[in-house]
């Protein structure tokens, strides 16, 4: 998966709209409950795409670069 930019600016930008972290912004959502969605099947559609990046930029280490991008 390449993602484009506009694609990381709106990742980096969106909040997770339902659940125990609504309201939350998707990098800030903690690793372990991503996790738990990797198991569990991420949402179809924009939402899922946008969490699976979430959950390989955390299991990487570099989450700081969609923080980077929501604060520019």
């Amino acid at each position: 998966m390449v993602p484009d930019k506009q694609f990381l600016i709106d990742t980096a930008n969106m909040r997770m709209p339902f659940g125990k972290y609504k309201g939350t912004y998707l990098i800030d959502i903690p690793e372990y409950y991503m996790v738990w969605y990797k198991n569990k099947g991420f949402p179809q559609g924009k939402l899922g795409k946008m969490m699976a990046l979430v959950y390989e930029l955390q299991l990487n280490g570099l989450e700081e670069i969609l923080r980077k991008i929501r604060h520019s």
